[in-house]
C-alpha cells in the first residue's frame, strides 16, 4: 500500500479511515487525511508499539490489516471454483488446464495468517531496480543493509512469512526518497503466483503502488495478475496446446526440468480431466 500522511488526498485514505473506524476510531471516511485522521493514526501507532510519526507506511498498514482481519472473512480472500471457471473462459482454456496450473504454479494460499499477501524480497533485484532509477546501490551498502541489498542472488537472507515484510520495510527506509519505496516494492514477488513487482507497468497497472494495493485484496487479484503475465508473455497458446514443457521453460526458467514442472503439470491435468 502507498505511504500516506497528514494533508494527503488519495483513495488509500478512504481505506485507512474505514480500517480505523472498524477498530473503534471516530473518523469521517473520506479521501482527505485530516487532523482528525492524523490524531487517530498517532494514537493507533502509540498503542501498537509503532513509531508515532503519523505516517501510514508499510508497518502501520500491516498492523492495521492485522487488527482488521477479524472483520474480514478469510474465505473471501481465497480463490473459488467460479474464479477458475471465469479465468478458463476468458483465456479459452480447459478448466482442467487452469486447475493444473493453479495447483503447480501457485505457491498455495496467497495470504499469510496476518492477512497480508505472501511476499519474498529479492535483494539482488533491489540492487538492479535502484540502478534503473539512476541510483548507485554501492553507496548504500553497509553492515546494516547487507541483508536487503546485494549484487548477486542468494537465498542466505530469506526469512519467509511476515519477516519478509521487515526486510521490505528495511529496504524502503534506507532512504526517504519515494524511488526507494518503488524500487523495494518492485523487488518483491507478490501473492499466490509470486509475480515480481517490477512487472507492474508491463502488466497494465498504472503504478507499482496500484499493483501492491491489488495484491492486498484477494487471491482473485493474484489470479488476475497471473493472467496478465501469461497474456503479455504469450504463454496462453502453450497452455491451450498442452505444451507443458515449453510453458514450464518460459514460466519457471531453464531449471524446470530439475524440478519436473512439466511432468507435474501433465499429471495435474490428467487428474482434473
Amino acid at each position: 500500500m502507498k505511504s500516506i500522511k497528514y494533508n494527503n488526498k488519495a483513495p488509500e485514505v478512504i481505506t485507512l479511515c474505514d480500517m480505523l473506524s472498524k477498530i473503534g476510531y471516530s473518523v469521517t471516511v473520506s479521501e482527505s487525511f485530516t487532523l482528525e485522521v492524523d490524531a487517530a493514526v498517532k494514537d493507533f501507532q502509540s498503542k501498537n508499539n509503532l513509531v508515532v510519526d503519523g505516517v501510514v507506511g508499510i508497518k502501520t498498514w500491516s498492523k492495521l490489516f492485522e487488527k482488521n482481519s477479524q472483520f474480514i472473512s478469510h474465505n473471501d480472500k481465497f480463490l473459488s471454483e467460479q474464479d477458475l471457471m471465469e479465468f478458463a473462459n476468458n483465456f479459452q482454456l480447459e478448466l482442467a488446464t487452469v486447475k493444473a496450473v493453479n495447483e503447480v504454479e501457485s505457491s498455495g494460499k496467497g495470504f499469510l495468517m496476518s492477512g497480508k499477501p505472501k511476499i519474498l524480497f529479492e535483494g539482488h533485484v533491489f540492487w538492479r531496480e535502484l540502478e534503473k532509477r539512476g541510483i548507485n546501490p554501492s553507496q548504500y551498502l553497509n553492515a546494516n543493509t547487507a541483508d536487503v541489498l546485494y549484487h548477486s542472488w542468494t537465498r542466505k537472507y530469506y526469512l519467509g512469512g511476515d519477516a519478509e515484510y521487515n526486510r521490505l520495510d528495511e529496504a524502503i527506509h534506507i532512504n526517504s526518497n519515494k524511488e526507494f519505496e518503488d524500487a523495494a516494492n518492485a523487488s518483491a514477488s507478490w501473492g499466490a503466483f509470486q509475480i515480481m513487482g517490477f512487472h507492474a507497468l508491463s502488466l497494465g497497472y498504472s503504478s507499482i503502488d496500484e499493483f501492491v494495493q491489488k495484491m492486498y485484496i484477494n487471491e482473485g487479484e493474484h489470479l488476475n495478475a497471473f493472467g496478465r503475465f501469461l497474456n503479455v508473455n504469450n504463454l496462453i497458446t502453450h497452455l491451450q496446446n498442452k505444451n507443458w514443457a515449453e510453458f514450464a521453460r518460459r514460466y519457471n526458467g531453464e531449471g524446470y526440468r530439475t524440478n519436473k514442472y512439466d511432468e507435474k503439470l501433465a499429471n495435474a491435468y490428467r487428474k482434473y480431466s
